[in-house]
Order: structure tokens, then C-alpha cells, then sequence
């Protein structure tokens, strides 16, 4: 546990899980995208859709999706912002079942060259997130260290060619796990590094044969 658990994010309010940690999710939606959200349908699930408006919950994620932080001023205001700036949005609920967290979103987003991506993800309180879907494909990271995706395909070996790129080019792995639906099949590899990856480290990572995308997420405010 630390500081950031105990008293929670800095943030406009009312609610660290309603509120900053919508922000949160947002933020990290976009990163994944990478680049500029023009349109978002945005699925809201349990308490994300049946409290969620009273908590301006619609309001942060909407911020998050612009690439605000937690403690942004002009979070009340979100809406009219994304209005300005060309960003189109909706919301929904949706239903994932009793299994999944009721702080629950799933965004289908569409960036500013025409990208869409898909990204799911909780609020687990104290303002901290997780991301366990990314357009499509099961995996799980917080947000909480830059981060490298990729999807590659399983192999032996796979691993230790990434993670043997990272280490030649000075890049220490915090936390990693792997993720697949299916032996030999795709795969994702989740890497948490303790220092920003820059564009020569994905490119070297993308080099590889067996990789098919690679994307880089910085630590999300």
C-alpha cells in the first residue's frame, strides 16, 4: 500500500471511483487509441450507469477521453468542451453480467485519421482503474506504470525475444504477464516498464517477426 491508496487522488469531486477514476479509464482509452477520440460510444455498466450521472461520472469520462486529468477545473464543464472541440459522444448501459465490477465501461471509440479501438475497463476505488479489454482480446493493466501491449503471435520463444529487446536497450520490466485464448494462437503481452519507452523501443519491439501490433501506453494521471 501506498500514500496514493490511502488518501486517494487529487481531484475535482464528488467521488474518487465515480469521478476520478472515470477520468482514469478515459485517459486510458484514449492512449490506447493513440490519438485524438473524435467519437465515443461509451457502455456503462452497475453503478456506472445507475449513479453514475449524479456523480459526474459521464462528465469525467468524457474529460478523460480529451486527455484531462484528475484535478482538472474544467471537468464540470466537459460537455461543452468536447463540443468545441468536434469530440461526438453517447452513452449506454449495458449489461456484462454479476461477474463484472459495477464501476464497469466498455468504450468503442474513433480517432481523428478514421481509427476505432475498443477498450473495457473498472474503477476499483481510491481513484485507481483497470483496463482488462482491449479491442476485444482479455488481458489487465492499471494504468499505474508506462506500459507496453503487444499482439503477437504464440510461439516458444516469444517472450524472450521482447523482453530481450527492452533489456539491450536499457528498459527494465516492473511487471509483465501474458495473455492468450488459445494455445498457439494470438497472444498479448502486458509489460510495465519503470521509465517512459521512447519511439526507437517500440519500433525495435514492432521489428519483431512474430509481433502483429505493439502499442505504448504512458502512466495514466
Amino acid at each position: 500500500m501506498n500514500i496514493f491508496d490511502i488518501i486517494g487522488p487529487v481531484m475535482v469531486g464528488p467521488s474518487s471511483s465515480h469521478t476520478a477514476g472515470a477520468v482514469r479509464l478515459g485517459n486510458a482509452a484514449r492512449a490506447i487509441l493513440g490519438q485524438p477520440v473524435m467519437e465515443a460510444v461509451i457502455g456503462l455498466h452497475g453503478s456506472f450507469a445507475q449513479t453514475g450521472r449524479g456523480h459526474g461520472t459521464d462528465l469525467a469520462l468524457v474529460a478523460g477521453l480529451m486527455g484531462w486529468t484528475t484535478d482538472d477545473l474544467r471537468i464540470p464543464q466537459a460537455f461543452a468542451y468536447a463540443k468545441e472541440a468536434g469530440l461526438k459522444y453517447s452513452f449506454r448501459t449495458i449489461n456484462m453480467g454479476d461477474a463484472a465490477h459495477p464501476n464497469f465501461v466498455k468504450f468503442w471509440l474513433t480517432g481523428q485519421d478514421g481509427k476505432e479501438s475498443q477498450v473495457a475497463g473498472a474503477s476499483i476505488g481510491g481513484g485507481r482503474v483497470i483496463i482488462n479489454e482491449v479491442d476485444g482480446f482479455p488481458l489487465e493493466f492499471t494504468g499505474d506504470f508506462p506500459t507496453i501491449l503487444t499482439l503477437h503471435e504464440d510461439r516458444p520463444g516469444a517472450v524472450a525475444e521482447v523482453t530481450g529487446i527492452l533489456s539491450k536497450r536499457g528498459v527494465n520490466i516492473a511487471q509483465m504477464r501474458v495473455f492468450r485464448r488459445s494455445k498457439g494462437g494470438l497472444a498479448s503481452m502486458v509489460l510495465e516498464t519503470d521509465q517512459p519507452v521512447d519511439d526507437a523501443d517500440i519500433a525495435a519491439v514492432a521489428g519483431l517477426s512474430m509481433i502483429k501490433a505493439v502499442r505504448r501506453i504512458n502512466a495514466i494521471i
